[in-house]
């Protein structure tokens, strides 16, 4: 099973999309389950229902970071390095899916405004782009992580 399937599955069982894919790689993350889930909690919708940046970008973002991130804040050369990763990884994103901005993404649903989340039907689901940009989020890092092993 692919990375990208497993993040559409746990968007399917009710994860936000951040969660969703920052769980189909807890175990390369060596972060406790629900400390990661946590972490990403804010980020779906847009960051908490602001469509703002795709919360699958931010979950694979999250992701590069824990894998491949800084600490060592005077390391200038690893964080020029990380920041060109991250903009490859969403510039990838991007070209596949015109946008890495939820409400661009979402343009053609008819959504709710508001930070209440929507309840998750078997319409909402069919009418939304979610579970395709959680699997093309992880499939992207998945593939990335493949061409770039982790230390």
């Amino acid at each position: 099973m692919t990375r990208g399937e497993k993040a559409a599955q746990f968007f399917l069982q009710g994860y936000n999309c951040s969660q969703a894919v920052c769980l189909a790689f807890q175990d390369l993350t060596g972060m406790d389950k629900s400390m990661l889930l946590r972490l990403s909690s804010s980020f779906g919708g847009g960051i908490g229902r602001m469509r703002e940046v795709c919360g699958s970008v931010s979950g694979m973002l999250m992701v590069a970071g824990l894998l491949y991130g800084y600490d060592d804040p005077k390391d200038h050369s690893a964080k020029t390095t990380h920041y060109a990763r991250v903009r490859a990884l969403a510039d990838e994103f991007r070209t596949k899916n015109g946008s890495i901005v939820c409400r661009e993404l979402l343009q053609n649903c008819k959504t709710t405004p508001g930070g209440v989340p929507e309840q998750r039907t078997q319409t909402y689901y069919q009418t939304r782009p979610c579970v395709r940009m959680v699997t093309d989020a992880a499939n992207i890092l998945e593939r990335y992580i493949q061409e770039n092993p982790i230390l």
